[in-house]
């Protein structure tokens, strides 16, 4: 039942309540959720939760099953009892409340959170925590980090198990921010807690509760791949065969293109990735998918964006308009390569919604034409951009002009 829909009910009291846990178990409980733990007909939990609320629970205990999606089905089906869901910390933070919520209707559910590890360890550290970047790599790509390791920067990441200390120490140290300050805060709240600090370049592990938040203070050093916050970002952080949309090209179709937060981009003909790679990181939730004719560049666009701390930019190898079919309607669509072959164009302009927004990049002059045909048929903007570059001539310097750029940006009806 993971369709996304949300269900509504007649109830008029609450049956399901979420419970937010911390290290200290019942001691950090309220009466209330005491009560309703106590109360619960079905109690769903990890092993750990379940654990610590054992004298409690008079109901049946039901742990959580894999896949996730299962248990979410099983609390679904249990509608109008009394149930409670035991989850760490606050629910809604990064939590099984969030899961739940796309499913279930708020006005169906109670929540009673305990502070979030994130919470936890900016008051242990002193950190303002509105100024502080927070990520989960609880289940998550490493990599994600990477975006927010910015000179300076304070980053809270929750990591998956004993090992994630370690590996995060690992990624600073080859990625120029050795230097970093990563401070590991073990078990929060609890009796076991520990707080230990390390140079990331130095880190030596030790045995680590597996229960861990680590705080990095960003030191960059003078070789870190530091990701700028401006769009058009240097070619040469990128991967490339010379299959690739130039910085200052990049940088004005993305203005075109004009992302809005949590909005799916197609990129066609992506080559090396570049422009949906910028789309991902203007926004946590920005979502893109390249497609790739070049079974080579797909691979290469992959690497790109787990290097640009983007690994979730999905990346559909083949051609279009074939490689098309079965897509997520997306709100905007770049194309950058393959827009002159048959049935490209119509396909993209097919695929958007009303408002949707259509970008395409010509440097030849069969895709000029196309473009030209397009625009005088269905309006838009057309732009010709023309970039020189300063290089030797002699023993003197000279402007040498690249490749012309046609840009037909286009809103639909």
């Amino acid at each position: 039942m993971d369709d996304g829909q949300t269900f509504s009910t007649g109830c008029i009291t609450p049956w399901l309540t979420i419970i937010g846990l911390g290290e200290d178990g019942l001691a950090g409980l309220g009466d209330e959720a005491k009560r309703c733990i106590g109360a619960a007909s079905v109690v769903f939990g990890g092993a750990r939760h379940l654990e610590l609320t054992a004298t409690l629970i008079t109901g049946e205990r039901r742990r959580w099953l894999s896949p996730f999606e299962r248990s979410v089905e099983a609390v679904i089906a249990l509608r109008g009892t009394s149930v409670v869901v035991l989850a760490s910390g606050d629910p809604f933070f990064f939590g099984v409340g969030v899961t739940l919520s796309r499913h279930i209707d708020r006005s169906e559910m109670r929540v009673l959170p305990a502070p979030s590890s994130f919470s936890l360890a900016a008051a242990r550290l002193g950190w303002a925590l509105q100024d502080t970047v927070t990520v989960s790599l609880h289940g998550r790509p490493l990599d994600l980090i990477r975006r927010h390791l910015q000179p300076g920067s304070r980053v809270l990441a929750l990591t998956s198990d004993e090992h994630g200390p370690a590996e995060l120490a690992a990624l600073l140290a080859a990625s120029g921010f050795g230097q970093s300050k990563l401070t590991v805060l073990e078990a929060l709240g609890g009796a076991h807690e520990r707080i230990t600090s390390q140079i990331a370049a130095d880190f030596s592990p030790t045995s680590v509760n597996p229960l861990n938040v680590c705080a990095v203070e960003v030191v960059a050093g003078v070789d870190a791949r530091i990701l700028p916050l401006a769009k058009g970002l240097d070619d040469g952080l990128f991967e490339h065969d010379g299959q690739i949309t130039k910085r200052e090209v990049r940088a004005l179709t993305l203005s075109a293109l004009a992302p809005r937060r949590g909005e799916l981009l197609w990129d066609i003909g992506a080559g090396s990735g570049s422009i949906g790679i910028e789309w991902m990181l203007s926004a946590p939730a920005m979502r893109a998918i390249a497609i790739e004719g070049s079974a080579e560049r797909a691979e290469r666009i992959k690497r790109n964006a787990a290097l640009f701390g983007v690994p979730g930019l999905a990346v559909v190898q083949g051609s279009a308009p074939a490689a098309l079919a079965g897509l997520a309607r997306p709100d905007a669509i770049f194309v950058g390569g393959g827009g002159s072959e048959e049935g490209v164009m119509a396909a993209a302009i097919a695929a958007l919604a009303s408002g949707g927004r259509l970008v395409a990049n010509a440097v030849t002059t069969q895709m000029e034409t196309v473009l030209l045909e397009h625009h005088a048929r269905l309006g838009g903007s057309l732009i010709r951009i023309d970039i020189a570059r300063a290089s030797p001539v002699g023993s003197m310097t000279g402007w040498r002009p690249a490749m012309p750029v046609t840009q037909w940006s286009w809103v639909k009806p």
